[in-house]
């Protein structure tokens, strides 16, 4: 135990700051919503024609969370609650697969397994870390929450519900460690359960029942499938019922005791599924960086490929019931009024634009993803042989970068090919399936262009470009998200990539932000096809 516990403290000091991103981050998300709720909706009335408006709407039941009373931490509760459960899924999925599998892969935990320890030591150090981080994520969601003014005891459960959702993605991560064969795939399949806990969530909410006075809305039997719908029948400011939390620590003992289990049936470097052998020679294709960075990528570009498609055939699924629940509701049809001044779009419309929007955002993912492989084949080894040979850096970036826009570019046609297809054969959507494609393919131009920043931090400061990488995204989202609420100054929101692009099909096209968005990224593109030569390799 001692070993674990000293192993433990090594793996905290490693990412002391990566953590403290994370865990300030979140905490700080749901400390400023509280601040900005209470000082836009002081009014009990205001929050109750907002609740009501939501509780009858899929939607925003689907978006946000399950409406629960009228109080302000109940309000702050229903606006925030979702996303923090997701980064909170994040950080405890990229932490254990960073300190498992990946360690493997680097020869790590070889390192370790050479000292008088456990083979299962560097497992339960990772799980032990992931512990304690989600632990001290929900004292700090808790601390925020009771600063903003909100009532202790329901602050308490509220933090509790934020970390139980880290703590039991902790426990999936390392099961996941065991069955994947590489890093890079483990991280895939983690944070895939981490959007499709999201996604059941939203949908168990959306088929939720409300109650007569529309203040309240119970969820429905899918909700029961997802981590972040157990946190979210915790019901902190209103009910608070803890008994969920515990459903989630017991659900990861049980993950994390299998996970345990299988590490010491296992050798150091396998896994419950193995990686194919390549061919002895590459192909054609193989020949040129566009071609290696094809084959590198085409299995995680499969991956994003596959969420969008589930995202995409989400809005069909939920089409017919956004339209059910417009008919003869007049407060509905003045929010979209509201929403969508001057505008014709219906409420199925709204749904469908938050959607691809959401699928945006993974095209963003995606690209990133793909121009990051670039800084894990220089650490470990692989571009300094690549290389060797007599080719430029810039043309072996240019290739990734290739692969970068194509990812994102995919990745967006298949949610709206998804989503207009579902819509078709729903018969739910106003909009063609052109322009349900075409408002996916709007968000293009902004996933582009935290690809092209990527592609910079690592031609300039490659060791951060992860972080930078990822944070840029992070706060893009929030800006994006939340700027308006938060009441932001409007110079900050627009530094968000995704402010620019055309929400379609609620609103119209704008060729002058797509095009601003395009020249940007491939102004950052080719900045940083320049300065990737004026550097050395770096490990």
């Amino acid at each position: 135990m001692g070993a674990v516990v000293r192993l433990a403290m090594v793996l905290a000091r490693r990412d002391r700051w990566i953590l403290a991103v994370w865990i300030l981050g979140i905490a700080g998300l749901g400390f400023v919503t509280s601040i900005a709720v209470a000082g836009q909706f002081g009014n009990e009335d205001e929050r109750a024609a907002i609740i009501s408006v939501a509780a009858a709407s899929p939607a925003f039941l689907f978006l946000r969370g399950l409406p629960d009373g009228t109080g302000i931490g109940a309000v702050v509760f229903f606006q925030v609650y979702s996303s923090t459960a997701v980064l909170a899924g994040l950080m405890s999925t990229f932490l254990v697969v960073r300190h498992t599998r990946a360690d493997e892969e680097l020869g790590r935990s070889e390192l370790i397994g050479s000292a008088p320890v456990p083979r299962v030591a560097p497992l339960a150090a990772t799980l032990l870390v992931g512990a304690c981080a989600n632990l001290v994520l929900a004292g700090s969601v808790t601390a925020g929450f009771a600063a903003a003014g909100l009532p202790v005891s329901g602050s308490l459960v509220a933090g509790g519900a934020v970390g139980a959702v880290g703590l039991f993605f902790v426990a999936a991560a390392a099961v996941v460690a065991q069955v994947m064969p590489s890093g890079r795939s483990a991280n895939g399949v983690a944070a895939g359960l981490v959007g499709a806990a999201y996604l059941v969530r939203g949908i168990g909410a959306a088929l939720g029942t409300p109650d007569a006075d529309m203040m309240h809305v119970k969820a429905a039997w899918p909700s029961l499938f997802s981590p972040i719908g157990w946190g979210q029948r915790s019901r902190p400011f209103s009910s608070a019922d803890p008994v969920p939390l515990l459903v989630l620590a017991a659900a990861a003992l049980v993950l994390a005791a299998a996970a345990v289990l299988v590490r010491n049936r296992r050798d150091l470097g396998a896994s419950v599924l193995h990686d194919r052998y390549g061919k002895e020679r590459a192909g054609a294709g193989g020949a040129s960086f566009v071609g290696l960075a094809w084959r590198l990528q085409r299995s995680t570009l499969a991956g994003w490929c596959l969420a969008a498609a589930t995202i995409g055939a989400v809005a069909g699924g939920l089409a017919p019931l956004v339209r059910d629940a417009l008919a003869g509701n007049r407060s509905l049809k003045e929010l979209i009024g509201r929403l969508v001044p001057g505008g014709q779009a219906d409420v199925v419309d709204l749904l469908t634009t938050a959607l691809l929007g959401i699928a945006g955002v993974l095209a963003a993912a995606a690209g990133i993803q793909a121009v990051l492989r670039l800084r894990a084949e220089e650490a470990e080894g692989r571009a300094e042989l690549l290389l060797a040979v007599p080719a430029s850096r810039a043309r072996w970036l240019a290739g990734t970068l290739a692969i970068a826009a194509l990812s994102v570019t995919a990745v967006a046609t298949t949610a709206g090919t998804a989503a207009a297809v579902g819509l078709g054969l729903s018969g739910a959507g106003n909009s063609q399936g052109g322009l349900i494609v075409a408002a996916a393919l709007a968000h293009v131009p902004a996933a582009a262009v935290f690809a092209a920043v990527t592609s910079l931090a690592f031609a300039v400061v490659p060791r951060l470009s992860s972080a930078l990488a990822w944070g840029f995204l992070a706060v893009g989202l929030i800006l994006g998200q939340f700027g308006e609420l938060l009441g932001l100054p409007l110079w900050l929101q627009d530094m968000s990539p995704f402010r620019h692009s055309s929400a379609m099909p609620a609103e119209p096209f704008d060729p002058d932000g797509a095009l601003t968005l395009t020249v940007s990224a491939l102004a950052g593109a080719a900045l940083a096809a320049f300065l990737i030569r004026r550097r050395d390799l770096t490990a």
